[in-house]
């Protein structure tokens, strides 16, 4: 997780002491990277099943919303839960969007794709897939949070698929090896390329169980 973090200057930057580099700093003073994380599925759990009863499907998507989604499942835990970072973030060599930018890139995905896409009502599963594909890749792109970036962005796929009459999405499929080809399709995206996640997407509601016919 390291890597993924260039400026230990910042109080976003650091790790909790005794963590040996793998937890974030931390309000509850956890060392234990196995602890932490199940805490945080604990927290995003029942995140998701606050919100899946309170997002109703004429609903349209800002970027308070998912700023609020953020610091419901980890207030408590970071102090920087529900706050855009302050620094910058790479994975494997790849840069997401500057920290400096975040806040106009969010209002761009405000006024843009969480506007087209959201609520998202759309009739067929093509265009429902590449509703949760686009604004699914611009988020994970801006990657405007310190860390649970693409948790957050599930969150939002999965409300939007609610309003599109679509049960529980199943990510199962994305996991292990399939995440090299997930990754390939975020990185798509800079080109608005989002062919690769729509196929994403419509093999994981195709997977999902009772999914639309």
């Amino acid at each position: 997780m390291s890597d993924r973090y260039d400026d230990s200057l910042v109080s976003e930057g650091q790790f909790e002491p005794g963590s040996n580099g793998l937890v974030l700093r931390n309000l509850r003073g956890i060392v234990d990277p196995t602890a932490m994380d199940r805490l945080e599925t604990a927290e995003l759990a029942r995140t998701v099943d606050g919100l899946i009863n309170e997002v109703d499907r004429d609903h349209r998507f800002f970027a308070h919303d998912i700023c609020h989604m953020h610091e419901r499942w980890l207030v408590g835990i970071y102090d920087w839960a529900g706050r855009y970072r302050s620094v910058n973030m790479q994975k494997d060599g790849f840069p997401f969007a500057a920290a400096s930018r975040i806040e106009r890139l969010m209002s761009l995905l405000e006024a843009d794709a969480l506007k087209r896409c959201t609520p998202c009502r759309f009739q067929n599963t093509d265009e429902i897939a590449h509703a949760l594909a686009e604004v699914h890749v611009e988020l994970v792109l801006i990657h405007p949070f310190r860390d649970g970036n693409g948790r957050i962005a599930r969150l939002l796929s999965t409300l939007m698929a609610l309003q599109a009459g679509l049960p529980l999405l199943d990510f199962s499929s994305i996991a292990g090896a399939e995440r090299k080809n997930y990754f390939a399709a975020v990185q798509a995206g800079i080109d608005r390329n989002y062919a690769p996640m729509c196929a994403i997407f419509a093999q994981i509601i195709s997977a999902t169980p009772a999914a639309r016919k």
